[in-house]
């Protein structure tokens, strides 16, 4: 059995058109002597009738003031991969090729018991197996599985894998059915040196590591989810990313001892972000690390992506995305923490330099238990980052060096830096986006970087 998991984006199958080309891929693969197993997104993106965004806006369009049961919401959106599996597996059965639908549940896909963001735990991929024996094509649910909890419970509890975890469920059933490779197909002919709406004759790279793409999914390319390349480093799988829509062969993805070599690789941006950085100086040295604690603690606990962490003498800070700052500043402005060491400290945080009613009214309720200390958090609002990627390349002198000064020599103002073996990040204003990452590209000669 010669397996190949070809798992197809919402924009791959958003149209009967496009549900016709990428019904053509695995068709021609089962002629090339594979046996396919697809992975299907949802049909289309926000605005289709079942996209995950449109399927979410229902519940919250009820009532927006109520928030959903995260149990509720995952029911919800993966009806739109249900759809998608069942119209795609029935395309095939139009086109002379028998072909079934599954659920991830079905598939044999077991998850944890976290709603909305769950991790894969095992996979038993018996129905699949028996399908392809049948000559059969499986057509799979991608971004969902199922938590079975042991205690008796009838069916178990769907569950979802978070943005971009279909991309995930490809890759894990590629290691699961030990799969010859598993291909990636989107509207974009492969992971390119840059986003095109930026820099619009960006190259595709015909071949990076596990690591590099990984750090680009992470730094903010959308073209592949970090944790499908997780997995398939993880278990030596040929990974691919490619248009369903071109001929083009696309990028593979494969370990970094097939590919070495000191190289740069590419520039990526994230979205939208507002930068927080909370003065410690007040804190005394003893309770220091627990605020910095609470704090994390507290982040990490309502599922905040941080970026650009900072540790500094006198606090930390760190950025958030911007459609998750409302939720931060409720959770931050009047959060107050006491703490015992030398003495009682009552530590009252405030968001920005102007105190708001929250933050007044807690201090008068708090000022007859004595001094309050105030952590105020400095807030550097519409800022971006934009971060190179390289192998092997960003420990050599002068990377950085050239990095800032080709910014600066543009007037692009660096608020905040970091770095990683794999990649130089800068934080700058979000109106400067789309000429950073141009400089950087033609700084660094990516346009040769094929």
């Amino acid at each position: 059995m010669k397996v190949k998991v070809m798992k197809f984006g919402g924009t791959s199958v958003a149209t009967a058109e496009a549900r016709q080309a990428s019904a053509m891929r695995v068709i021609s693969a089962r002629e090339q002597g594979f046996d396919p197993v697809v992975v299907v997104s949802a049909i289309g993106r926000k605005g289709a009738p079942y996209a995950t965004d449109t399927l979410l806006g229902l519940l919250k369009e009820i009532d927006p003031t109520v928030k959903p049961d995260a149990r509720e919401i995952d029911l919800m959106i993966a009806c739109g991969e249900i759809f998608s599996a069942v119209i795609f597996a029935h395309t095939l059965k139009t086109l002379g090729y028998p072909a079934k639908a599954f659920r991830g549940g079905q598939a044999g896909i077991r998850t944890d018991g976290v709603y909305g963001n769950a991790r894969i735990v095992g996979i038993n991929p018996v129905a699949l197996r028996r399908c392809l024996e049948e000559e059969v094509i499986p057509v799979v649910c991608g971004f969902q599985g199922v938590f079975v909890s042991g205690d008796g419970s009838p069916g178990g509890e769907l569950t979802t894998l978070g943005r971009g975890g279909s991309d995930t469920t490809g890759a894990a059933l590629g290691a699961a059915l030990k799969a010859s490779a598993v291909e990636i197909f989107t509207d974009v002919e492969g992971v390119k040196t840059a986003d095109p709406d930026y820099v619009a004759h960006a190259p595709t790279l015909r071949r990076v590591s596990y690591e590099e793409v990984a750090e680009i999914a992470h730094l903010g390319a959308k073209v592949l989810h970090p944790r499908a390349a997780e997995i398939a480093m993880k278990y030596d799988i040929p990974l691919w990313v490619k248009s369903t829509f071109s001929s083009d062969v696309g990028t593979e993805i494969v370990n970094k001892e097939k590919f070495p070599g000191r190289r740069m690789t590419g520039v990526t941006h994230t979205g939208k972000l507002v930068y927080l950085q909370f003065d410690l100086a007040l804190a005394q040295p003893d309770h220091r690390i627990q605020l910095e604690a609470h704090v994390y603690e507290m982040m990490a606990k309502y599922g905040f992506s941080l970026h650009m962490m900072n540790l500094s003498p006198t606090g930390i800070g760190f950025a958030v995305p911007r459609d998750q700052f409302s939720i931060a500043k409720d959770l931050l402005d009047g959060l107050v923490v006491p703490l015992q060491g030398e003495g009682t400290s009552i530590y009252l945080f405030q968001v920005g330099d102007l105190p708001s009613r929250e933050v007044e009214t807690q201090a008068k309720l708090l000022a007859p238990l004595g001094a309050l200390k105030t952590i105020v958090i400095e807030l550097t609002e519409g800022c971006t980052m934009v971060s190179l990627i390289g192998h092997e390349y960003m420990q050599q002198p002068g990377v950085y060096y050239a990095a800032l000064a080709a910014l600066h020599e543009h007037q692009i103002p660096v608020l905040q830096t970091s770095d990683s073996e794999l990649s130089l990040s800068c934080l700058i204003p979000e109106s400067e986006t789309a000429v950073a990452v141009k400089v950087w590209h033609d700084c660094f000669e990516l346009s040769a970087a094929t």
